[in-house]
């Protein structure tokens, strides 16, 4: 089976980084693996859009929603296991980093990996919830990689926010047990079963349940105002790490509100659920923006970037049909997008030393290819046409104009806001005299080709969709509709 193939490929891995004492060796076996991971899921992928489900046991599943997460999850860690591998050997010859953190980097990395594919496919809700904490333990250690002050405080404060965020999702999940009266002959209790008990469920209960999972798990995708820990994570983690933070784990999270929100939905109706999605959009939309302006550090930037882009799906799923669809759409766009920016701002770290935004001037002269592709990336993250993220915002507003017309011009211009204070910062950053001493031309080729791979992958998919991911999408917009 594929995902048993997965998982042991994984496994494997990890242990290799932590025993064996050869570079070189490490570094093949986690792109092996990446490889392997995007083969499996791509097969899960097709099997899913043409037979339905994926469910090889009971405790794993994985429906059209997860599949299209899990190959994004997939094919964004390909890129980043090799852009790790280049980039870790940068901080090397720097003397940033020894060995010994190489093997712990890509031991924690794997693992992540393994933690996020488990969330994706739990089909027990406590199980998710498990592999969610364990995303947040791994990266924790990934945050404070670097040993230095400000990063430990960084890992600390993500710790914490996020750990008391998943205990209130999880107060929110057993709330759902409570219209539980049988469970299946195994004794667990999976999503199914939850949707079909939802009747059973009391609307005040289901209501009190759906805000803890709604704060709880907005936490770990960064919703305002729950997202104060996103900043310093992003800021202090190796830049590989946030491509993940950002296009990985951010969609999962959201992936598990939505299972919620089908439960919620069936047992008060939608209006409810929509309605606090919308509110946390919203909010994280104008939040982002007005924080925007004043960033002095381009890792925060891509941060504030992640709440708006967070926020603008929330409001997609909010206003529903449609939204849900072009929702769906954003996701892919943005994990792709953001995977890009971190890593032409990883290579800008390598050349300037520095990730203050009044450190990089005439960043144009110095990496013409990284600046281009980073420049690109504004363009596609901030919904410039004719990219895929213009129009899903664009589907997103227009399927709230008729019921939301208040909300949906608010959104339009704190988005606009958001392109202007990026633009602010982009422009600052990338023309002008260099300063001196800084060596003009890429680092290396392996540092370039991750984010080439990735925003040739959105110019592409902006334009064309395969079928088979089509009809996984369309599939899933009705179902999380």
């Amino acid at each position: 089976m594929e995902i048993l193939f997965i998982f042991t490929t994984i496994i494997i891995t990890i242990a290799i980084s932590i025993f064996v004492k050869r570079r070189s060796v490490i570094e093949f076996f986690s792109v092996l693996t990446a490889l392997v991971v995007l083969f499996e899921s791509g097969a899960i992928a097709l099997k899913v859009s043409s037979v339905g489900n994926y469910t090889p046991f009971g405790l794993f599943s994985v429906d059209s929603l997860a599949v299209i997460i899990l190959l994004v999850i997939s094919f964004i860690n390909l890129t980043v296991a090799i852009y790790s591998i280049a980039y870790l050997r940068q901080e090397t010859a720097k003397n940033i980093i020894g060995f010994t953190r190489v093997r712990q980097y890509f031991t924690l990395l794997n693992t992540f990996l393994l933690a996020m594919i488990l969330a994706i496919g739990a089909n027990n809700p406590i199980l998710a919830w498990i592999s969610v904490e364990a995303t947040t333990l791994s990266t924790a250690f990934l945050i404070s990689f670097y040993n230095k002050p400000s990063a430990i405080e960084g890992a600390w404060k993500y710790l914490i926010i996020n750990s008391v965020g998943l205990l209130l999702g999880f107060f929110g999940t057993m709330l759902y047990f409570t219209a539980v009266k049988f469970p299946d002959e195994s004794g667990l209790i999976d999503w199914q079963l939850l949707l079909n008990s939802a009747s059973q469920l009391n609307p005040v209960v289901a209501k009190i349940a759906f805000v803890f999972v709604l704060v709880g798990y907005g936490t770990k995708v960064g919703l305002a105002p729950m997202h104060t820990w996103k900043p310093d994570a992003y800021s202090k983690a190796p830049n590989p790490i946030g491509a993940l933070l950002s296009g990985a784990l951010l969609p999962i999270a959201f992936m598990i509100i939505l299972k919620f929100k089908r439960i919620t939905d069936a047992a008060v109706g939608q209006g409810f659920s929509q309605h606090l999605l919308i509110v946390f959009g919203l909010l994280s939309i104008v939040i982002a923006a007005l924080i925007m302006f004043n960033a002095l550090n381009y890792k925060r930037l891509l941060a504030y970037s992640s709440i708006e882009n967070a926020g603008v799906m929330a409001l997609g799923f909010g206003f529903g049909g449609m939204g849900a669809l072009a929702a769906i759409l954003h996701l892919i766009y943005h994990s792709l997008v953001k995977g890009a920016m971190f890593f032409s701002s990883g290579n800008l770290l390598l050349k300037y030393s520095s990730a203050r935004i009044a450190n990089i001037k005439g960043a144009t002269n110095v990496a013409p290819i990284t600046s281009t592709l980073f420049i690109v990336g504004f363009l596609v993250v901030t919904g410039v046409p004719p990219f895929g993220i213009f129009l899903t915002k664009m589907q997103i507003l227009s399927a709230g104009i008729e019921s939301y017309p208040l909300i949906s011009i608010i959104a339009l211009f704190f988005t606009l806001l958001v392109f202007v204070g990026f633009l602010k910062h982009t422009l600052a950053m990338f023309f002008g005299e260099k300063p001196k001493g800084i060596e003009v031309g890429e680092n290396n080729i392996w540092l370039i080709l991750p984010p080439i791979l990735l925003l040739t992958s959105i110019i592409i998919l902006s334009f064309y969709i395969p079928s088979f991911l089509s009809a996984l999408i369309n599939d899933a917009s009705v179902i999380y509709k």
